[in-house]
């Protein structure tokens, strides 16, 4: 079993169904959940999430993916371990806040797998995140 981290577009992928990446999302999904694998969040990503939907005023949509991250995710909130992490990540000036916010909930809750599109974020190495990978790279 293995903690798996999902940067806010993998969620949007899927929920969406749509695009190039939403089958690749939904394989991978059904891999983690064959195998066991825990599936970690954070609470940025919920909030990301949820924006499309508050904008449309579609307060039924607004639920079914607010309780399909908090039902199926364990969502990391930005804490006081993250905070830290999150000031060495970030003084890097290449790394925009919202990257470094995600990759500090993720780095405090000691994942296994941080999976992103972001080839940027791809390509770094932080502490406490054992692997990071872009989706298309993703095995499991």
């Amino acid at each position: 079993m293995s903690r798996v981290f999902w940067d806010t577009n993998l969620f949007i992928y899927l929920f969406e169904g749509r695009g190039r990446f939403a089958e690749r999302v939904a394989d991978l999904r059904a891999r983690m959940l064959e195998r066991g694998d825990q599936l970690f969040t954070s609470a940025l990503t919920l909030g990301e999430v949820l924006v499309k939907p508050i904008e449309a005023r579609d307060e039924a949509l607004t639920a079914r993916w607010h309780a399909a991250i908090a039902e199926t995710a364990v969502v990391v909130p930005f804490s006081l371990e993250a905070a830290p992490i999150y000031a060495r990540i970030r003084s890097d000036r290449t790394v925009r806040a919202p990257d470094a916010i995600q990759l500090a909930c993720a780095a405090s809750s000691a994942i296994d797998l941080f999976i992103t599109n972001d080839e940027r974020l791809a390509r770094r190495t932080v502490p406490g995140i054992q692997f990071i990978s872009s989706l298309e790279r993703a095995f499991l």
